[in-house]
């Protein structure tokens, strides 16, 4: 069993609750959102229309593509409507200290 490598991608006081912001995780593009008390990392790419996500809206623990509005699950990356069909990919999240973390 390997152990998770986290790797810090922002600080705690760049993502104020309700903001989502891009950063990068090694050579992956991520989406840091803080919704619904928590926070949450995507690629950010959807996997219908292989557009960014960063700027589509966020609410209530969700995440939609701006190009055809195919909202996905933040916990668990899942599509929650058409025309997504297949789930994006989520990180494990962490915070220590005032720094941000994700698991790569």
């Amino acid at each position: 069993m390997s152990e998770k490598t986290f790797v810090a991608v922002a600080k705690l006081d760049e993502l104020p609750a309700g903001a989502k912001i891009v950063a990068m995780a090694g050579k992956v593009e991520l989406v840091l959102c803080n919704t619904k008390d928590t926070i949450f990392a995507v690629e950010n790419l959807c996997s219908h229309a292989h557009e960014k996500l960063d700027c589509g809206k966020m609410k209530n623990g969700w995440l939609s593509c701006p190009v055809h509005g195919a909202r996905f699950d933040l916990e668990t990356g899942q599509p929650m409507n058409p025309p997504a069909t297949m789930p994006i990919k989520t990180f494990e999240v962490r915070v220590t200290g005032d720094t941000i973390e994700v698991a790569i």
